[in-house]
């Protein structure tokens, strides 16, 4: 595994994209997004394009999201340091990767077997690992850690999952896209109180769907 100077080198052009193409402002989501090696997350085929706004394929007939989609995602999140974030969807990692580089504390749920065991290594080989990682069903969330100060879906969903939204802090936000299979509508869920949800959409989307249960 290395990280060159070509490669850093390529991440600071993409840096500069979702700054000047994206509309990304967060400093520290474009920090993060500059420190983590995104070529060590997909196959190596593709290591030369790794660095490009392309999604590509991972286990499990999953994929990586465009880079624009993880850094727009996490910015609609306001992650602050030492706060706990729930991710729905590990994937390979790199998303997680670049939540912990925000310092934030995170809890990660995968239901592929496959994906679990290639992130749980990818991060122990990076010596990053998030705070707690589970093979489970996503829709459950993790009631035992909660609640969580924010909560991130990487996966579309049909209809809004009640029980994450349960498991969220009075004041927390969670990101999620909303829809059928072919097209979601990404939205931005804030808990005003146990009754009241504040809801902001911001665009359409294309991600793989959130399914219950797990998958070995």
């Amino acid at each position: 595994m290395t990280d060159s100077f070509v490669h850093k080198g390529k991440r600071k052009f993409l840096v500069e994209y979702l700054r000047e193409k994206i509309g990304i402002s967060d400093e520290n989501v474009l920090k993060a997004m500059n420190d983590v090696p995104r070529h060590l997350f997909i196959q190596s085929i593709f290591e030369e394009f790794a660095y490009e706004d392309r999604a590509f394929p991972i286990a499990a007939q999953q994929t990586i999201s465009h880079p624009s989609t993880v850094a727009e995602q996490t910015e609609l999140l306001e992650i602050n340091k030492d706060e706990k974030v729930l991710e729905i969807g590990t994937g390979c990692g790199y998303q997680t990767m670049v939540l912990m580089k925000m310092h934030a504390v995170v809890f990660t749920i995968e239901r592929q077997k496959d994906l679990f065991d290639y992130s749980k290594k990818k991060f122990k080989e990076l010596n990053c690992r998030p705070k707690f990682q589970s093979f489970g069903d996503g829709f459950l969330g993790l009631p035992t850690f909660a609640p969580f100060d924010k909560i991130l879906v990487t996966c579309g969903a049909e209809n809004l999952p009640q029980e994450l939204l349960h498991q969220l802090k009075i004041g927390g936000k969670m990101v999620i896209p909303l829809g059928k299979t072919d097209e979601q509508i990404l939205y931005r869920f804030t808990k005003i109180s146990e009754n009241k949800i504040q809801k902001e959409e911001f665009g359409i989307y294309k991600f793989v769907p959130m399914l219950g249960d797990t998958n070995l």
